[in-house]
């Protein structure tokens, strides 16, 4: 069409049922709206866009040839297998008519966890798309399995549209747009055509997925806000319909619409004015979280301020992780310790003191050859001494050391006076119970949890002095860290003093 844009468009599919590509109790490929789907997007095609479409159905394909009526709690990744070859061959043959070559793209979210298989995929779509290519994606049922899943192909949808820099994601359903509530239920349910802010989106989303399928209107609603936080337009239209599709794009494209025949009923998500870059994305919506840092307010405020996270902000951690992994972040209050901190001097002159009793007694009782003693000095944790004084700790601790009430034991005997053990070398602040808890973002961490638990609260010099070596100043660099939430700091503390709604998108939390 002269003077229209082009554009890359992301169209998903349902399953079953009047809004998708199988019928839901036949399990027959719905050949009708294959082939409008087939010419709308070939039709998008020649006007100058990309298309990539996101199709599911394998498993449903495959129930139909092997005869079974029901979807299989158990090993459904078989029927997949069987179904997905067939699937892709129909998508195949129907292309074939009207010369349009496709490619199959089949995903996981393992696939797209590590950045360099991002990337990877990344840059095979957009080759495919530059050779005019159309993409068919799907999740690779055949492996996937509960803890690699995207949950659903609405997700999947989101994460692929983001992948292309999509300009335009359909999401195919099968309703004309989205209700204020079920309308099918509610006679008084009332379209929504615009959503400005999708926080601000309040809707009855309880319409649960088909048989064969994973998702409803609510899976809907996660992909859009998934979507447009990228930057994306996002569309929900009657998939029965495949070209309401065009004709919605004309007009959104169009400087003079009212020349186009009117528009059918849709609802359009307006994109986010600030939308996250491509690495924020991936951090957030394709890592699985393995653990959680707990940070202070101080800390929250200096990544707003595009710092990195220091050890000298992390109160607290929970769940076991390596280095690399990704981890949520939670802000929190601090509660100060006020156990107070040993110097190394302290802790020697009340070592000594506690020696030179040993001793005497040792001269009065004597015993295998290993003494041991507690330190009386208050707050100064027990310690076995050997015979062979100060040297395991001489050895293990210089000048500027310091211990606190919370050391855990040392233990030191004439085999292994030179080794020197501590789990916990300062007092240990509280997280204050009273205020809301809120995740914030994910970050890629340089350090363990076991590393952390040793080094939070202390400051970025004092790592190596613990560890006994220092990867990196920071647990985790800016670039590897990525806020749910806007860059206003201000703003940030203000709305963390309050208790607000929270909203759960794709295992993160999200305020309205």
């Amino acid at each position: 069409m002269r003077g229209q844009k082009h554009h890359t468009v992301v169209i998903k599919l349902g399953t079953v049922g009047t809004s998708s590509i199988v019928d839901e109790k036949t399990h027959e490929p719905l050949l009708s709206i294959l082939t409008q789907i087939v010419e709308t997007a070939v039709k998008l095609r020649r006007d100058g866009h990309r298309v990539v479409i996101v199709s599911s159905g394998a498993i449903g394909v495959g129930l139909r040839r092997m005869d079974v009526d029901r979807r299989p709690k158990l090993l459904p990744q078989a029927l997949a297998a069987i179904g997905q070859c067939r699937l892709i061959h129909l998508w195949d043959n129907l292309f074939e008519h009207l010369r349009q070559p496709i490619a199959q793209i089949l995903l996981t979210r393992n696939d797209i966890a590590d950045r360099m298989h991002y990337l990877n995929a990344q840059n095979t779509l957009s080759a495919l798309l530059l050779m005019g290519v159309i993409p068919i994606v799907n999740e690779n049922d055949t492996l996937a399995v509960s803890e690699i899943k995207f949950g659903d192909n609405d997700t999947l949808s989101a994460i692929t549209a983001v992948m292309v820099s999509a300009d335009y994601l359909f999401l195919m359903t099968d309703v004309d747009c989205l209700y204020t509530a079920n309308p099918r239920k509610d006679p008084d349910a009332k379209p929504i055509e615009l959503v400005a802010d999708i926080s601000e989106l309040q809707v009855d989303t309880a319409t649960a997925g088909s048989a064969l399928g994973t998702g409803g209107m609510g899976t809907k609603i996660v992909a859009a806000r998934l979507a447009t936080s990228a930057g994306i337009t996002v569309i929900i239209t009657k998939s029965s319909k495949p070209g309401n599709v065009k004709m919605i794009l004309d007009h959104l494209e169009m400087t003079e619409p009212n020349k186009l025949p009117p528009a059918p009923l849709y609802t359009r998500f307006a994109p986010s004015s600030s939308p996250v870059k491509d690495r924020q994305f991936w951090l957030l919506h394709t890592l699985a979280p393995h653990g959680t840092i707990y940070i202070d307010e101080g800390a929250f405020k200096a990544l707003n301020n595009r710092a990195s996270l220091l050890p000298a902000g992390i109160v607290d951690v929970e769940g076991r992780f390596a280095q690399q992994e990704a981890v949520r972040l939670v802000v929190v209050r601090r509660i100060r310790s006020s156990s107070r901190r040993l110097s190394f001097s302290e802790l020697r002159s009340s070592l000594k003191e506690e020696q030179s009793l040993k001793s005497v007694e040792k001269n009065t009782n004597q015993d295998d050859g290993n003494s041991v003693a507690s330190c009386s000095m208050p707050g100064t944790p027990a310690a076995a001494l050997t015979s062979g004084g100060l040297g395991g700790y001489e050895s293990s601790f210089d000048s500027d050391s310091t211990i606190t009430p919370s050391t855990s034991i040392f233990s030191l005997s004439s085999s292994n006076h030179n080794l020197l053990e501590s789990t916990s070398h300062q007092a240990s602040d509280q997280i204050d119970p009273t205020f809301p808890q809120k995740e914030i973002g994910r970050a890629l961490v340089n350090y363990s949890s076991v590393e952390i638990s040793r080094i939070k609260g202390l400051q970025s010099s004092e790592i190596a002095k613990l560890l006994g070596y220092a990867d990196s100043e920071h647990v985790a660099h800016r670039d590897n860290i990525s806020l749910t939430v806007p860059s206003d700091a201000k703003r940030h503390t203000k709305n963390l003093s309050t208790p607000r709604e929270e909203k759960r998108v794709d295992g993160l939390m999200n305020f309205a």
